[in-house]
Formats: structure tokens, C-alpha cells, sequence
């Protein structure tokens, strides 16, 4: 499923005229709760339902499309490093050939040296938030850049064949809008400490990395899409059904992003006029399906074949015919 997806990203990508050189991979983790005995559900980190087994599947989105990269279901339990390494490993072979540079941003449940080391052999640059370690700054260090203070330094965890650099960012807490007292004082700063081989400034860093608030609106659209269904008791079915769903949902990304590509004669003027762009709803993926489905058409059997017939009166359906048509017209070439 992963490989049929690179393919047909491939095909849009080329269709769109879209060749970037870097794009930016956002790497996050849900927690799909589950009820009665399930295969791989497990007691863990779960939020809303506290104490109830769940399953934590993986979810590595494409910043800049918007699109699903690869991701697999998993058992309810914190990912390891060699899991996480394994998904970085795959992140190459599912790009197209045009992408060069690849920027990886995760939370702290990715740190560790395994990570760290599976994007320094795939050449990635990476962003991941820390936990773990305490690196030590500088009190020297700190630079003030807006209302924030960062510093830097180069630091080996314990565990870590090597070291790296940490940036840091520190918050005073009066900033934040405090209302309550603090039952420790933990002194007067919040601290936001990233483990990275970005060459940037500490801040620029910080704000790369907080682009990475972009997945979760995308995780909560595969979620809409049924990606928290839970269909069978067995965890390979699961699993199956996971790359189903998230196929589906990059179909639907897809197709909103050739319509934007795509064209039809002007309603007033020649036929030789400017053509316009075709507009289907601009909406999340539920809400422009709906729109699109809700159109009113006809199933036909005829002649051994199965027709979908729209009726000339629809206002929508010219939209969606021209669309059908331009698909037709761009699959038609030469890839």
C-alpha cells in the first residue's frame, strides 16, 4: 500500500508541476482506544480514557502538501528507538526523485541515538524535542531574540555514541500569563530544550520546529476519515484496514490538489477565452466529500457497463463533469 501510494504521488506531484527540492516530514503518534479484547491493545499513555487499553498507531505527514507519507498501526505502547529508526529509514524510497533535502521534526517520544543516527545516515536533518538529558548551557550563552532567550551547546547523553547540538529556549514564567501560584518554585524560567543538526540560530530552529503544529489539525482529518475504526479483534487486520484508510485519505488530498490545477471555458465568452480554474469546495476532506457526493446522478446498467449519469440542470455537476474530463485528459499523457 505504501509503495502503490509513492507511485501515485510520484504522478501527481509531476501532474502539478510540483518539485521541491526540501520538504519537511512531521512525525506524531495517537492513541486509538479500544474496547473488549483486541489484539495489540495495551494499557499506556492514554489521555481522555484513562486506565483503558488502546492501540497507538504512527502517522508521518508531509508538511508541505499536507499529505500522508507512510506511518504503520501499533500496539498500545511508547514507540522504541528502533521503531522510530525504522520509520526514517523508509522516508527516501517514498519521495519523489526531485527532494534532496529532508527536514524530520518529532516530539520527544522520538528522541533517542537510534533516531538521531538513522537520519544522519539517510542524510535528513532533524528537529526532535528533549526530555531526556540535560544539557548544559552556558549562562553566557543566552541571547534574547524578541520576548524569548536561547542558547546553544554540543552535548552526549549517556546512552548516545556521540554528541550533538541542543538549542534552548527559555520562557520567564510571569510571561505566560500565570494566574495560580506555583506549588514548587522551580525558579523563574520555562525551559523548551531541542536535540538537532540544523544549522541555524537557536531561534530560527525553535521556529522551524514549531511548524510541526500543522500535523495535528491533519491527524484529526484522518481520524474523521476512520482511521479509529476498529474493525476486526485481529491486529494485522488492523493493520491492513490503517493503510486503506490513510490511501483513501490522500486520494481525496490529491484530488482537491488537481482541481486547483485544473481548467474550463469561461461561462461568458468565446470558447477560445481565458480558461478558469475549477473550483470544488475548499473545505476539510469530510466536508468537500459530502459536498461532492450529495450531487445528484443516476447509476445506469447498460451494455455490460455501469454508467454514472448527471443531469445537465445541476449547477455542481458541470463542475464535477469538467473535472472527470480534465482527469481523463492528464492521464491520458505520458508519464
Amino acid at each position: 500500500m505504501l509503495r502503490l501510494g509513492a507511485a501515485l504521488r510520484r504522478r501527481v506531484w509531476q501532474l502539478c508541476g510540483y518539485a521541491p527540492r526540501a520538504v519537511q516530514i512531521n512525525i506524531d503518534t495517537m492513541v486509538s482506544t479500544v474496547y473488549g479484547a483486541i489484539e495489540g491493545a495495551r494499557k499506556g499513555h492514554n489521555r481522555k480514557h484513562r486506565g483503558k487499553k488502546a492501540l497507538r498507531p504512527v502517522l508521518c505527514f508531509v508538511s508541505e502538501t499536507r499529505e500522508y507519507l507512510c506511518g504503520t498501526q501499533r500496539r498500545g505502547q511508547t514507540m522504541s528507538g528502533e521503531e522510530v529508526a525504522r520509520q526514517i529509514r523508509q522516508f527516501r524510497g517514498l519521495l519523489p526523485d526531485c527532494v534532496e533535502q529532508v527536514t524530520v521534526c518529532g516530539d520527544a517520544e522520538f528522541i533517542g541515538h537510534e533516531s538521531v543516527a538513522a537520519c544522519l545516515d539517510e542524510g535528513f536533518c532533524f528537529i526532535f524535542a528533549n526530555k531526556v538529558c540535560a544539557p548544559p548551557f552556558a549562562e553566557r550563552g543566552w541571547y534574547r531574540h524578541g520576548d524569548y532567550e536561547y542558547n546553544e551547546c554540543r552535548h552526549q547523553p549517556s546512552s548516545w555514541k556521540q554528541p550533538c547540538r541542543f538549542v534552548g529556549m527559555r520562557i520567564r514564567q510571569e510571561q505566560r500569563g500565570q494566574r495560580q501560584l506555583r506549588l514548587l518554585d522551580n525558579g523563574p524560567y520555562l525551559y523548551r530544550v531541542f536535540a538537532t543538526n540544523h544549522t541555524g540560530r537557536p531561534h530560527q530552529v525553535v521556529a522551524h520546529y514549531d511548524q510541526r503544529a500543522a500535523a495535528e489539525p491533519l491527524i484529526g482529518e484522518a481520524q474523521r476519515e476512520g482511521v479509529l475504526a476498529i474493525p476486526s479483534k485481529r491486529f494485522q487486520a488492523h493493520h491492513a484496514f490503517f493503510q486503506i484508510v490513510m490511501l483513501a485519505y490522500n486520494l481525496w488530498r490529491w484530488m482537491k490538489w488537481l482541481a486547483s490545477q485544473a481548467d474550463q471555458p469561461s461561462p461568458s465568452g468565446p470558447p477560445d477565452a481565458k480558461r478558469l480554474p475549477i473550483q470544488l469546495p475548499d473545505h476539510t476532506i469530510r466536508i468537500a466529500r459530502l459536498k461532492m457526493l450529495y450531487v445528484a446522478a443516476k447509476i445506469v446498467v447498460h451494455g455490460n457497463r455501469d454508467e454514472v449519469c448527471y443531469s445537465e440542470h445541476e449547477q455542481r455537476a458541470s463542475g464535477l463533469i469538467d473535472f472527470l474530463r480534465y482527469l481523463d485528459r492528464r492521464r491520458a499523457e505520458a508519464a
